[in-house]
C-alpha cells in the first residue's frame, strides 16, 4: 500500500513537471493547460500534479528569486526549460509542501532531469537544490 502511494506520487510529480514545462513554453495558465490535456488528449491529471503545478504558478516570482540566488554564474535566460521547470517544481515542494522531505524533492528532480534533460541537467539541478536545501533546512529531520 505504501509503495503504491509513492509510485502514484512519482507519477503525479512527473505530470506536474510536464505541466510546469508546458507553461514555460506556452505561457498559458495551468488551469488552461490541464483543461486542454484532459479534453483533447483524454489524459487524467492527478490531483497532486494539479496542486503542485498551480502552486508553482502562484509562487513563481518567489521561486525564481530563490533560483537566481543559487545559480551562481548563470542567468535565468541561460537555463534550459527542463532545468528551470524542475528547479521550480522541487523548490516549491521544498518551501511549501511540509509533508515532503527535502531530500525526496531533490532526488525526484534529479531523476526527472536524467529522464528529460541533457547530460548536464541532473548534476546542475542537484547542486542548485543542495545549496538551497542548506538554507531551507531539512523538514524531515
Amino acid at each position: 500500500m505504501i509503495r503504491g502511494k509513492f509510485m502514484n506520487r512519482r507519477k503525479s510529480r512527473e505530470q506536474a513537471f510536464i505541466l510546469i514545462f508546458e507553461r514555460s513554453i506556452s505561457h498559458d495558465d495551468t488551469a488552461s493547460i490541464i483543461d486542454a490535456a484532459e479534453t483533447s488528449e483524454n489524459v487524467r491529471i492527478e490531483e497532486f500534479a494539479d496542486h503542485v503545478a498551480s502552486g508553482v504558478e502562484s509562487k513563481e516570482e518567489v521561486l525564481d528569486e530563490v533560483i537566481t540566488k543559487y545559480i551562481r554564474g548563470w542567468t535565468m535566460n541561460r537555463l534550459s526549460k527542463v532545468s528551470l521547470s524542475l528547479l521550480r517544481l522541487a523548490l516549491y515542494e521544498m518551501k511549501f509542501e511540509p509533508d515532503i522531505p527535502v531530500s525526496v524533492s531533490i532526488n525526484e528532480a534529479v531523476n526527472l532531469a536524467k529522464k528529460y534533460g541533457g547530460a548536464e541537467d541532473a548534476p546542475f539541478i542537484n547542486g542548485v537544490l543542495g545549496s538551497a536545501a542548506k538554507d531551507i533546512g531539512e523538514k524531515d529531520a
